[in-house]
């Protein structure tokens, strides 16, 4: 008998994070709880829900499962996003505003994971913000905005055409309530969620003042066009000064956890 190996790809969906624990070593980012669930889409918006934040209303669906397509359009109404629950950087996710897109959409989702959420689109700001620290001290950055002229933040408009899409930093025409509700709301978020060092939280601020989180993300880029690191220094935070904090907390978390009593006696 032969077994054909996939291996799966090293991110953060906390297997790496698990193993560096075993290993006994210090690592940055949350830990393989916090990182495995924030990873999976479906089971962040049921923590968030369950404490009171708003996400948007979504159907959970398995590839084993036959779609109820007229039961997911009276609950949800269109526009929709679709989603593969384990994946980032918008990878397998698509718009659908037609049953056709709808159908094509899941079939997609479903190439890449064996869970797909499907989610009611929300009219409002893409805005971002960066939770930096361990569960003892917190800080979060201020707020940037992701403006498209057209289409939505997909993977494409991140990293083949970078153009398409305009950050803004910090965010502009935000009342201080509307700052002061994001950053709170990002601090909730991921305090629920179980995360610790770093975490750049994506909500959509709607019209009426109302946050809602989108996702986490437990490991967000460090390249020239990433949004956390650019937070951090519009709030006077150098580059190299955010590595050292980031590797200062992941010592410090380190050396907490390992002086915990790991037996009885």
């Amino acid at each position: 008998m032969s077994f054909s190996h996939h291996p799966r790809p090293v991110r953060e969906d906390g297997t790496l994070q698990g193993l560096l624990a075993i290993l006994g070593l210090p690592f940055v980012g949350p830990n393989s709880l916090g990182s495995s669930v924030g990873m999976d889409k479906d089971f962040t918006k049921r923590l968030l829900r369950d404490s009171g934040i708003l996400v948007a209303p979504w159907v959970t669906l398995r590839n084993h499962e036959t779609p109820d397509y007229k039961a997911i359009v009276e609950q949800l109404g269109y526009p929709m996003f679709v989603k593969p629950a384990n994946m980032g950087s918008s990878v397998g996710v698509s718009k659908a505003e037609t049953l056709e897109e709808l159908i094509s959409a899941i079939a997609t989702a479903f190439k890449f994971d064996t869970k797909v959420l499907v989610e009611q689109g929300l009219k409002g700001r893409e805005i971002e913000t960066a939770v930096l620290g361990n569960v003892e001290d917190l800080r979060v950055s201020g707020v940037g905005e992701i403006v498209m002229e057209k289409g939505f933040y997909d993977y494409e408009s991140k990293y083949i055409s970078p153009d398409a899409a305009k950050v803004v930093i910090p965010a502009e025409n935000g009342s201080t309530k509307d700052v002061e509700n994001i950053r709170e709301t990002a601090l909730r978020a991921f305090q629920v969620l179980g995360l610790e060092g770093l975490s750049r939280m994506d909500v959509f601020l709607l019209d009426d003042g109302r946050v809602f989180v989108n996702e986490p993300n437990t490991l967000p880029g460090f390249t020239n066009i990433s949004m956390y690191p650019k937070l951090w220094m519009a709030a006077g935070l150098t580059y190299p000064d955010l590595i050292d904090q980031l590797l200062t907390l992941a010592i410090e978390r380190h050396q907490r956890d390992g002086s915990l009593q790991r037996t009885r006696f």
